[in-house]
């Protein structure tokens, strides 16, 4: 991509408004603006960014089985009375009513809808266990939206669902989907925990949080070095125990959970099926959730400095920052770059040229914030020597390489990705 052709603006400063680092970082880079409060557009920029998370998410949870499905963003309200959920869940479920009046909500999760699928869809034992799940557009109507993408009212949200005969069969689900989980944050670059939690207005007996360490992290954590107990710190206080005096705590910031729901939709939904006896078995389920968009906001908290945002690299809008000095004033260096770029697209490697008539140091500084991990600065001097300068985005110092070994080396640099 030509940084030219690229729809997108860098600030030199954040707004007034935005609190956090992730906030203003991605209002600086370009990547997202705000629509109305706790709504926002992503653009090309924050886009790609989000696609990699979800590309991620949904090859991990291809490879433990699940189903991927697509579920409306619109419930009836019937459904929600089923569950007893309507008048429970409170003001921030969006109620609308369509032209003839029939009640809908605005989807902030899905357990009524996939209960509801698999009731007129599952009829036999032989066709369990079965997880499935959608990336799907969530809305919960927040009191006070704040911090950017990180507590917004509109947002993507992978949730996934498992239905099951009995207890030991949702066990062995809810260890896979931890299991998936952890490749997951793992593959994004993320340092994490995994703590034992509240199930909340969800419910069910069994849960655990996915929380990205980071110091402006909304929730506290406590963990024992001890032992692997960890918990949030409302659970702990429920359970601490005789190893209370162990405990260490930290910050961190949701970006999973998982629940083990038992009966709880099922039961009130009337969702069964036939067991290999030919007995009527009220399901038992399970629920998973990632917020998709929300990861995008904790890598930043969790990765950047005075220059903006480092990317892990699976996360990285483009791999790869290629920065010509002066190609507007010399036609065989612009010739120059442009075989080069070419050579790069036609290797796979996912780079930006910054072709605008700008200063050097404009285009490193947009570079650095933006959070592009490999940086090759191409001048007349470099083309004379046949060499071009490289440097990474976390290491001060520069170096340089044989033009004719470029590709070779960035190809090696990103392998990992």
């Amino acid at each position: 991509m030509k940084l030219s052709q690229l729809l997108t603006a860098t600030l030199r400063e954040a707004p007034a408004d935005a609190e956090i680092i992730s906030h203003k970082l991605m209002l600086r880079a370009g990547m997202i603006r705000q629509l109305a409060a706790g709504i926002y557009t992503w653009l090309p920029l924050g886009y790609r960014v989000l696609k990699k998370v979800e590309a991620v998410i949904r090859e991990e949870m291809n490879n433990s089985g699940a189903q991927e499905i697509l579920m409306p963003a619109i419930q009836p309200a019937e459904l929600w009375r089923e569950s007893e959920r309507w008048d429970q869940y409170g003001p921030e479920l969006l109620r609308i009513n369509d032209r003839h009046k029939r009640e809908f909500c605005f989807g902030p999760t899905h357990e009524e809808v996939i209960t509801d699928l698999v009731r007129r869809e599952v009829r036999s034992y032989k066709q369990l266990p079965l997880i499935l799940y959608q990336i799907q557009t969530k809305f919960r109507d927040e009191i006070r939206p704040r911090f950017g993408i990180m507590r917004s009212r509109e947002f993507l949200m992978k949730d996934a669902y498992s239905f099951h005969l009995n207890d030991q069969s949702l066990e062995e689900t809810y260890e896979k989907m931890y299991s998936t989980y952890t490749k997951i944050f793992n593959r994004l670059g993320l340092n994490f925990r995994a703590v034992i939690a509240d199930s909340g207005n969800i419910g069910g007996d069994k849960s655990h949080e996915f929380h990205v360490l980071a110091e402006s992290g909304e929730d506290q954590i406590v963990f024992s070095k001890n032992s692997d107990y960890a918990s949030n710190l409302e659970r702990a206080l429920i359970d601490l125990g005789e190893e209370a005096h162990k405990l260490e705590s930290a910050r961190g910031i949701e970006v999973g959970h998982i629940f083990q729901l038992g009966k709880k939709y099922s039961k009130c939904m009337k969702t069964n099926c036939l067991d290999e006896h030919g007995k009527s078995i009220t399901l038992t389920m399970g629920c998973y959730g990632i917020g998709v968009s929300r990861i995008v906001a904790a890598a930043i908290e969790q990765n950047n400095d005075e220059k903006g945002i480092i990317w892990p690299i699976a996360m990285a809008p483009y791999q790869l920052a290629l920065i010509p000095v002066n190609m507007h004033k010399s036609v065989r260096l612009r010739e120059a770059v442009i075989s080069l770029y070419k050579k790069l697209l036609d290797n796979n490697i996912e780079v930006i040229l910054d072709d605008r008539n700008e200063r050097p140091g404009v285009m490193f500084s947009d570079m650095e914030l933006i959070g592009v991990p490999h940086r090759f600065v191409f001048s007349e001097k470099g083309l004379d020597s046949g060499e071009i300068e490289y440097k990474e985005r976390t290491i001060n110092e520069n170096k340089n390489i044989k033009i004719e070994k470029a590709i070779a080396f960035i190809k090696e640099k990103t392998s990992s990705f």
